[in-house]
């Protein structure tokens, strides 16, 4: 049968294998290429992406360098692992704290102090809370202008951060308890109220109603879940609980910080980027620490040692102060309760009972 030249030959089923794939690798190496480059760009961008999230949120912390602001006149480090950490709440009303309605009182001060300590082993926490109204004495401190501060007797203890700022504080606190603060962390409003609405609020119970006109918080009794203004007026009330002095209050503010401290522990905030970035904005924004802690590396590392502490075990306990017998409008250090208490914390050992008993209010 003859074969006409000008018509296609098909190929045929028994023709040797290479000559009938002899293109298609080609075509798997390019779209396997394809596939390849895609993929790496997508890395490339998502890590430029968290490189610049990471940025922005480290960039945010702002650091202060003890050890340089304070010198080297210090009490010792503990002679354990165990760790002590001040923590300040400030009462700043300059900024997005402006917006928040907290008063009209100029520059900042130290509206809550605590002294959070935590034992060799990391499992549990004291959290010692110093009134505002503490008459102390103020060391010698260096000024945010670089003059010097001399030392003065019978002020305020929140007026120091006014005066001199975080390490001044630090540097008081130090003084009285001869306890050396490993690290300090502050938050201002702005920052707080941003905390509790990025977790999506904090759930509290009153035993009794609280309307304080000043703070703006009116609750029943019962448990309420409260977002980040009535939580920033829930830890500042002071006129619609107990005799309306900051003593009262001081309970308030612990019963929250164990609130907050479990809601944040219960939530998974691996699970959610979203909220976790939401979370961390809103915080480091308005964070200021220790040069130690001045990073997300160094945070989240603190944050992994603290990760066996149980914040529903947490012990609270309010400075032992009496009122002042010159000026009753203040308070002082109880003794022997605030030497003794101080120095439970200094050798990391059990506080007795009678340490936390507070003249103040009849405790």
């Amino acid at each position: 049968m003859s074969h006409d030249p000008n018509t296609p030959v098909p190929p045929s089923r028994h023709a040797a294998p290479g000559k009938r794939s002899r293109k298609a690798p080609k075509k798997k190496r390019r779209t396997g290429r394809i596939v390849l480059f895609s993929l790496l760009g997508l890395v490339l961008v998502l890590g430029g992406t968290a490189y610049w999230l990471y940025s922005r949120l480290d960039g945010n912390i702002t650091g202060v360098d003890l050890d340089k602001a304070i010198g080297k006149d210090r009490p010792e480090k503990l002679p354990t692992s165990g760790q002590n950490i001040l923590v300040l709440g400030s009462d700043s009303r300059s900024g997005a704290n402006a917006a928040l309605k907290t008063g009209n009182v100029s520059g900042a001060r130290s509206d809550t102090a605590l002294v959070m300590h935590i034992p060799e082993g990391r499992k549990r926490a004291t959290a010692i809370s110093i009134p505002r109204d503490t008459l102390v004495t103020r060391p010698e401190c260096t000024k945010k202008d670089g003059g010097t501060l001399p030392s003065a007797k019978r002020v305020m203890f929140n007026s120091v951060y006014s005066v001199a700022g975080p390490a001044c504080v630090v540097k008081t606190v130090e003084a009285m308890s001869g306890v050396r603060m490993d690290h300090f962390m502050e938050i201002d409003f702005a920052g707080f109220k941003g905390l509790v609405d990025a977790i999506g609020g904090v759930t509290v119970k009153v035993d009794q109603p609280i309307h304080d006109k000043s703070s703006g918080l009116d609750l029943t009794a019962g448990t309420h879940e409260l977002d980040g203004d009535q939580s920033l007026a829930f830890v500042r009330t002071r006129h619609g609980i107990g005799d309306g002095s900051d003593l009262g209050r001081i309970g308030l503010q612990q019963q929250f910080m164990i609130a907050l401290l479990s809601e944040i522990k219960k939530q998974d905030l691996l699970g959610s980027p979203t909220k976790t970035y939401k979370v961390a904005d809103s915080l480091t924004e308005s964070l200021t620490t220790d040069s130690g802690l001045a990073s997300l590396t160094s945070l989240g590392k603190f944050a992994r040692s603290m990760n066996g502490v149980d914040p529903a075990s947490m012990e609270t306990i309010m400075l032992p102060v009496a009122y002042d017998k010159v000026d009753p409008n203040r308070v002082v250090a109880a003794e022997p309760q605030a030497s003794t208490l101080w120095k439970a914390i200094r050798t990391d050992s059990t506080i007795p009972e009678s340490a936390k008993k507070s003249p103040a209010t009849g405790g």
